[in-house]
């Protein structure tokens, strides 16, 4: 039986647009054909080992290395300026980063003797204070590939820099580790493919350097007649030797991009296949092995918090050692700046910043003791979850050892040491985000910041991982500030509740408070309550939106105040109901959600704002309740509280 190979679906490519294509191709690759079909294949290894090819050969290789090298030293601080800072002139300078790449390479090599040369702006002064001459000497060639090799590197790097998410290096700042140390243990390892594209290009484009060589170095054998000026000699004298030394070069540049695979275009790469480890038990959500055996570490220091934070944001804030604080609020109320002005991370916001008696407001991010975990955790990917943890105390110049040792033990204590050989990739949810906060913890912080820590973790992980961290805060001996949208967590994990609003605290208190008297509609609706708010007047509140709320403890007329009944307060009715209830509107169903065992209905209202109520399934049957069926509710007066604001 004949097997017919599948092919993946897809749409048909235009003729218009394919024959342009393929003659593309074809003028691309007829050059090429042309050398191999002329190429003396019987007289190929006479041609190439001849004293002047093998000479010239291996000062291609010396130039392109030096010049690599000084592409590296140079290229590589210059594609981080242009990635990370603005500073005036920036477009200017990358077109001038970009220019050797236009620029028609002998005017190249003029522009070099110009600038370079005995008569140039510089070469009179390097060769009187210095003796050295860089035209018509080796070191002029590789100056001349450098200046026409080192775009790549820098465009090549500058690229993948740019498209490196900062979190990873503010982590790495938060832990204590300079800009420096930052640089080389973590920007640069995650840029690898980036850098090492970028260092094979310029070295292949060195290596088959012509035309600003020969204009500013000359064509001397043994001294500068690297492999492309031997081709040029040898097609005068020996056309079929030039054809097998262009061969040569062909070969090498088709390797180094085979090799590179599409990584200079910015194709992504397929990841490699995590290393085989041991596997964790699933029956126990994340495996939690030796938590409860595992007591915290009671820290001996202890440290306050006092903050004066303006800009965006504006507020202070004061807790003392041991305290947790949830920071809650609306997108865009200022809870992530919040937490990055304390860190000093931010133009947007500035915290003048206590930690205990030390005043750490001058201080940059990696001396001020303040360790963040944000969502995602940030796990450095090249490292294990053992040299994670160890990451902080190891910039803090703590020894190899004992900066193990320790991590190691916070990793234990967290339920996780048994995976402190995995890298990030091989490990869960729940597992990456104990082992980012054993990592801030093991960097023994004033302050801790964790920005939705359990976000991204479904609900089972999200219990134990909530477990965990409440234990160990416990012993925290500075403060923590933990940014949630879960009043679970905020109910759970913290002492205070920060509700945010615009960049400014409405309301700083205990969650039991929070939750009993929210100042915030957006707080009363994260509680699952319905939040309207309005004016006081004598007998209720008369709403921003239009309409009166009657209620059975008014508030003084005139404040600002904030009507909250819970969902199971709201009575939804067919017709129109007599009797007590002194609010009615009429309404109709948009939108039927389950919430457990219970239904959430939402009901819009030409009279009044979206509620929301919550009744049985048989309740709702009995009503015959559908999108779009209209419906009377109602809202006992006494079911009813107002808040000021």
């Amino acid at each position: 039986m004949k097997l017919s190979r599948s092919r993946e679906p897809g749409p048909r490519t235009p003729v218009t647009l394919a024959v342009p294509a393929l003659l593309a191709v074809a003028f691309l690759l007829l050059p090429l054909l042309g050398i191999l079909a002329r190429t003396p294949w019987g007289e190929l290894a006479g041609h190439l080992t001849t004293p002047g090819t093998v000479e010239a050969f291996r000062l291609s290789l010396v130039v392109a290395c030096w010049a690599l090298g000084l592409s590296l030293v140079l290229g590589v601080p210059l594609a981080w300026l242009l990635a990370r800072v603005r500073f005036p002139g920036k477009a200017f300078v990358r077109s001038l980063v970009l220019l050797p790449m236009v620029l028609p390479p002998t005017v190249g090599g003029v522009a070099l003797l110009l600038g370079f040369g005995r008569r140039g702006l510089l070469g009179p002064w390097l060769e009187d204070t210095f003796g050295i001459t860089l035209p018509f000497h080796t070191s002029g060639a590789v100056l001349a590939a450098t200046f026409v090799a080192m775009p790549f590197l820098v465009i090549s790097l500058e690229g993948a820099l740019a498209g490196l998410r900062p979190r990873y290096e503010e982590t790495a700042a938060s832990l204590g580790a300079s800009p420096v140390r930052v640089f080389f243990t973590v920007t640069m390892p995650m840029v690898a493919p980036g850098l090492i594209a970028g260092a094979a290009l310029t070295w292949a484009r060195a290596l088959g350097e012509f035309g600003a060589t020969i204009t500013f170095a000359g064509n001397l054998p043994g001294t500068t007649q690297t492999l492309p000026l031997q081709v040029y000699l040898l097609l005068q004298e020996q056309p079929e030797a030039a054809t097998s030394v262009s061969l040569l070069l062909l070969a090498i540049a088709m390797l180094v991009l085979v090799a590179l695979r599409g990584r200079w275009t910015g194709t992504p790469t397929a990841p490699r296949s995590p290393e085989p480890g041991p596997q964790v038990d699933r029956a126990a959500p994340d495996g939690v092995p030796g938590l409860a055996a595992s007591p915290p570490a009671t820290s001996p220091e202890r440290w306050s918090l006092h903050a004066d934070v303006t800009g965006f944001n504006q507020l202070a804030l004061a807790a003392e050692p041991g305290t947790t604080i949830a920071v809650v609020g609306p997108n865009g109320a200022g809870k992530t700046t919040l937490l990055r002005a304390l860190l000093g991370l931010t133009p947007r916001a500035h915290a003048e910043l206590r930690l205990g008696n030390t005043d750490v407001t001058a201080l940059p991010p990696h001396r001020r003791g303040v360790a963040w975990v944000p969502q995602d955790g940030a796990l450095f990917p090249r490292m294990s979850a053992l040299a994670n943890t160890a990451y902080g105390l190891r910039a803090q110049r703590v020894p190899r050892a004992e900066a193990r040792r320790a991590a190691q033990e916070w990793l234990d204590r967290l339920g996780v040491g048994h995976l402190a050989h995995r890298k990030p990739a091989q490990l869960s949810g729940g597992q990456a985000q104990r082992v980012a906060l054993a990592r801030a913890l093991a960097a023994r912080p004033r302050l801790l910041l964790l920005d939705e820590p359990l976000a991204a973790l479904d609900q089972t992980t999200r219990a134990h991982v909530r477990h965990t961290l409440r234990t160990h805060l416990g012993a925290f001996g500075g403060v923590c500030l933990i940014v949630t949208h879960d009043p679970v967590e905020a109910v759970a994990l913290a002492d205070r509740v920060l509700v945010l609003h615009e960049g400014r605290a409405i309301q700083d208190a205990p969650p039991a408070d929070v939750s009993r008297h929210p100042r915030s509609p957006w707080v009363a609706r994260m509680l699952g309550r319905n939040a309207w708010p309005g004016t006081a007047t004598a007998e209720g509140i008369r709403l921003a939106d239009g309409g009166t709320l009657t209620v059975a403890e008014p508030l003084p007329e005139g404040v600002d105040a904030l009507a909250i009944f819970a969902p199971e307060a709201v009575a939804l009715h067919r017709e129109k109901p007599t009797g007590s209830p002194r609010n009615v509107w009429p309404g109709t169903v948009r939108e039927i959600t389950a919430a457990g065992s219970r239904l959430r209905v939402l009901v819009t209202s030409g009279q009044a704002p979206d509620l929301v109520a919550e009744i049985t399934p048989e309740a709702a049957a009995e009503l015959g309740l559908a999108d779009g069926t209209p419906v009377w509710t109602s809202v006992k007066a006494t079911e009813t509280t107002l808040v000021a604001l």
